[in-house]
Formats: C-alpha cells, structure tokens, sequence
C-alpha cells in the first residue's frame, strides 16, 4: 500500500505548528496573520499529532482490515515495543526538559490502544465520543479529590517521577498531556484511520464532520462561558494550562505540581488549548479532521502541490527525529527557546532546517534516523512470537 500522502502533508503541518508553539514568539508579541498563526498551533499542533499518532497505530495494526492471527499478534507486539521504546525516551528527554515531552504520554496512549486494534470506525468514533463528554470532568473530580499529600506519597514511590518531573500521575491524570483527557484524540485518530480518505464521499462527510464539530464545541463555549472562553493563554511563549498545573523547564514549560488553573466546575465550560475540557476536545478534533481532509484533497486534486511539497513531506517521515531534534538544537541554541525572542526568524529558520535535512536523508534512506531504530527494534521483536 502506497504512503497516504495527504496525512503526511498533515503530519509535517503539525511538526511546524509545534516548531511555532516551542520556538516562535509569544502570543503578545504577535499581530496581524502572525497572531493567527501562533494561536492556532497552539495547543492544535499536539492534537493533530495525537490523532496521526492513533492514524498510525491502525496501519501497523491492518488499516481497512485488522490483522489477525499471527500476524495481529505481531502488530500488538511491535505496538507495544514502540509503546516502550517512547516512554523511556520521554523520560530520558523529561529528565532535561520536563513536563513539555510529549513521547512518554505517548508510549501510554499505545499501550491502552492494544485492545481497540481490531475494533471498526463506528465503534472507535464512538468510543471517542463517548471519552470526550466523560473524561473531563471525571479527570476534575479526580483532581478535587487528589490532595498534595497523597500526590506526594504517590510520588515518593514513583521511579518515573524519581528520575523526571514526569511520573506515572502526570502520564495519567496531572501532566500537560493527561491520558485520562488525550485518549479520545488517539482513539479518533484510528478511526480516521479505517475510512477510505481517498473516496470523495468520505471526504465530504468528514469535512462536514469536523465542521460541525469545531462551530459547535467553539460557539458552545463562547455561548456558556463569554468569547474569552477559547482565548488562549499562551501569551507569555509558554503552553497554556487547564485541568492540571503548570510548572516550569529549560526554555519550554510543561504542567506539573503547582497552581490548580480550573478551580471550579464553571471552567469546564472553557475551550481553551489544552484545557483538557469537553468543548476543547471536541474542537480540537474537528479541527484535527479538517486538517487531514484538507491535505488529502489538496495533493489529491492539485498534483503539482504533491510534487512542489516533496521536501516538506520528507519531514513527515522522520517526525519523531524532527522532534526530538529541535530540543537538541534548542539546546546548542538558547537564544531560539521559547518566550526568548519576538523574531519569527528563528522559528523559520528550524521550519527550513528541518525541510532542508528531510529532503536530503530521504534521498539515501527510506526512513529517518530515529524511525530506523525505532522500526528495527519492533520489527525484530514481532518477529520472535
């Protein structure tokens, strides 16, 4: 089967708009189209990143038709040693830049995706939805209940939190990417996954789908909440907070133990990224699927745009090198982190950086550095079963 292209084209838009949120100037420092830009990667950079990543688990695992047999059970496994191989990269990373590394929450997201890989769209979609009207507000009371006391006892025997500011309660409940409210966008994810994307018909309806979503979710919290409801708050360089906390890092900011940001039912009602609420998840996805949808089209219909985007599609293959690599960079270039500059130049500069590199690895190897470890170690234990 033939590389989905237009979820490529949609995967490199999403390593940009994370670029925009770690790396471009804060929101206050932007106008115009600046503004726009920066408040729409924010906070739907991650979302679409989630999704593609539950895109991902349903191709691995049989797209239109689950594998099953050995063959399924060989999907699971390589699932699961990827699961593995990203929570202790993300814990290796957390470990310099706290709670912003996205990769272990993702090594939880695949393990608690193993059950659901052989499930159709309608039922997927429908546990999605299902978690995006629940979930929040559970992940609240939850956190009413979860006095620091007990965080702490939590924590002391924690051997994640003993190593990171990221522990198995952040993974799960307080952390800036809670699986307890992230799931649905994985699960939605896979799906998007099991549809045909390239069958006009489909393409409508979940242009449609995500329209409906995003209008409703938004203009709901507008409506109940006042129009600051999704405002962003990133106004400082830094991710917004919502159902847990914020804490700090080297250049980026995660969530951890600290201030409470929704302290009363009635902020349940906002839709803010990263807020962890209803509304912000159901937008979140709607505006996820409308993405997807748009690429599809575009390289569908606009074959010149399929040839013209090579190079930014290149990066779409090597993510997860992409990602890890603008932290290193970050690093070796302080000057670039975020809430330290007003310039977009620095942010272009890692967008043609990142073009640049892409395009040239892809023309000696198949897959990016990272990836290659990264399939070479699942793909071997699959095959031992």
């Amino acid at each position: 089967m033939g590389r989905l292209v237009g979820v490529d084209l949609a995967r490199a838009l999403a390593v940009f708009g994370m670029y925009i949120v770690h790396i471009g100037p804060p929101l206050s420092a932007t106008t115009g189209v600046g503004s726009w830009v920066r408040y729409l990667a924010d906070g739907h950079s991650s979302v679409l990143f989630a999704t593609l990543a539950g895109f991902s688990l349903t191709l691995i695992a049989g797209r239109r038709e689950p594998k099953t047999g050995l063959a399924g059970r060989q999907a699971k496994a390589r699932i699961a040693i990827r699961a593995i191989i990203l929570l202790a990269l993300g814990t290796a990373l957390a470990m310099e830049y706290g709670d912003v590394i996205i990769l272990g929450y993702y090594g939880v997201y695949f393990l608690l995706s193993l059950p659901l890989l052989r499930l159709s769209a309608k039922t997927l979609a429908v546990i999605a939805a299902g978690l995006a009207l629940i979930t929040p507000q559970l992940a609240f009371v939850l956190q009413l209940g979860l006095s620091e006391s007990v965080q702490q006892s939590i924590n002391a025997y924690d051997p994640l939190k003993s190593l990171s500011e990221v522990g198995v309660l952040d993974l799960l409940l307080t952390g800036l990417y809670p699986t307890i409210t992230w799931m649905p966008f994985v699960i939605a994810g896979m799906a998007l996954a099991r549809l045909d994307l390239s069958a006009t018909a489909v393409q409508r309806r979940l242009a449609a789908l995500g329209a409906t979503l995003t209008v409703t979710a938004y203009g709901l919290s507008m409506l109940l909440a006042g129009k600051d409801a999704v405002r962003s708050t990133a106004e400082d360089g830094k991710p917004s907070g919502g159902l847990a906390t914020v804490s700090g890092g080297p250049g980026v900011s995660g969530r951890g133990s600290g201030e409470q940001l929704v302290s009363s039912a009635s902020d349940l009602l906002g839709a803010g990224p990263h807020t962890g609420t209803t509304f912000d998840i159901i937008g979140s996805v709607g505006v996820a699927i409308l993405v997807i949808v748009g690429t599809t089209v575009l390289v569908d219909r606009l074959p010149r745009l399929r040839r013209l985007a090579h190079p930014v599609i290149a990066v779409a293959t090597m993510s997860l090198t992409a990602y890890v690599g603008h932290f290193l960079a970050q690093s070796a270039w302080p000057a670039s982190a975020a809430g330290t500059t007003k310039s977009w130049i620095p942010v272009l500069t890692y967008i043609l950086g990142a073009i640049v590199f892409a395009a040239i690895w892809s023309r000696f190897f198949r897959r990016g550095p990272l990836e290659w470890l990264m399939h070479r170690a699942s793909a071997r234990a699959g095959r031992n079963l």
